[in-house]
Formats: C-alpha cells, sequence, structure tokens
C-alpha cells in the first residue's frame, strides 16, 4: 500500500500551514452559506398527514413536540425487506444523543420512510438503532417534499398551527452531515472510495461496496 512523502518536520509544517489557509478560506465560505440559509424565505406546507408512529397516529405539528423547529430525514422506500445502504449508512452515524442535544437548541428530529411501520420497527431493532422514526406510507408526505422514492433533508419551522418550509437538500448536501465522511477526510486514505482525487496506489473500492 501506497503511503505519503516522508519529509522533515520544518517541510511538514510548511505545507500544513499552507493548507490551513484554504482551509480557513473554506471554513468562511462555509460560514458565509450559513449565513444565507438563515436569511432563505420559507413557503407554508400543509399539516393534512397521519404518520404512523409505535405511539399511534401523530400528524405533522405533533413530530415538532412543542418545539419550534423539525429536522427530518427521508429513509428511502425499497419495498419489503430491501433497504438503501445510503440511508442505512447516514441511520448509523446519527449520534444516539442527537435528538436530545438538538431539542436543547428547539429543534426536534424524526427519520420518516414511506415503509411500512412494522417494516421500520423490524429494521430498528436489528441494527440497533433508537432514533425516532415514523411511518410515512399511504401519505403524499414524499411527493410533497420533492423526495418522490429517493432520500431528502428537510428543516421545518412551526409558528402556532402552521408550518413552514424553510430548507432541504439532498445528494452530497446529506453526505456532508455524517460524521464518518467528516473524519475520514481528514486522514490520509480519505473515505476511501473511487470518486475521490487521491495520489495513485491509494486504496480505493466503490461506495458503499
Amino acid at each position: 500500500m501506497e503511503m505519503p512523502k516522508i519529509v522533515s518536520t520544518e517541510e511538514w509544517q510548511r505545507e500544513r500551514d499552507d493548507l490551513l489557509v484554504a482551509e480557513k478560506e473554506a471554513t468562511r465560505a462555509l460560514d458565509a452559506l450559513a449565513a444565507r440559509r438563515r436569511r432563505l424565505p420559507m413557503t407554508r406546507f400543509t399539516t393534512e398527514y397521519v404518520f404512523d408512529s409505535p405511539a399511534g397516529p401523530r400528524s405533522l405539528l405533533d413530530l415538532f413536540e412543542g418545539r419550534s423547529q423539525l429536522a427530518v430525514y427521508q429513509f428511502m422506500d425499497r419495498g419489503p425487506d430491501e433497504y438503501c445502504p445510503g440511508c442505512t449508512n447516514f441511520t448509523d452515524n446519527l449520534p444516539e444523543a442527537g435528538p436530545r442535544q438538538l431539542a436543547e437548541y428547539g429543534v426536534s428530529w424524526v427519520t420518516v420512510s414511506n415503509m411500512p411501520l412494522a417494516q421500520i420497527e423490524a429494521y430498528k431493532a436489528r441494527r440497533g438503532w433508537t432514533v425516532p422514526f415514523v411511518s410515512s406510507r399511504g401519505t403524499s408526505f414524499a411527493d410533497d417534499c420533492g423526495a418522490g422514492g429517493g432520500f431528502m433533508f428537510s428543516v421545518f419551522l412551526r409558528d402556532g398551527q402552521d408550518v413552514y418550509r424553510t430548507y432541504n437538500t439532498t445528494a452530497r448536501g446529506v453526505d456532508r452531515l455524517l460524521f464518518i465522511n467528516n473524519i475520514l477526510d481528514l486522514t490520509p486514505y480519505g473515505r476511501q472510495e473511487d470518486w475521490e482525487d487521491s495520489p495513485p496506489g491509494w486504496p480505493q473500492h466503490p461506495t458503499y461496496g
């Protein structure tokens, strides 16, 4: 297996300092994007959904659990006994304390899927997940979000009985939320996936392979 070039401590520090300049530029760019997100307008979103949960039927307003903000990850439904590897990987990455910590900032978290609740609960038990999960099966929630049969991350804001959609993202926009990817991007071999721009000889394999 190939390895990074070995240099003196002084040369390594020069190279690291040069990279730090680019990292600081990227940090400022991400801060600017976050500022733009906070200034996005919002659009009214219907609340006429009934989700199936282990505690019984729940409305979209119920999912807020009395808080003003709601973060939703939409887990793909690929049919009986079929599970999206990307959604599985994403949910594996959710910290157990995540929903509790978000709640301290007035944000509730829920994972929603068109899978039947029984299928969701069986898969949760198999994977050892504790994250809140509800079924949107039989509703137009996924289509109204624009997720269709895919995955998506959305944010909603509540004002009394009115709900507004403030943000959504999918594909690589969701990818950047993953804890493990953020750590792997700091390591010499990266995510070791075949799409990455890595030096010749670096270990690589297909995503989710």
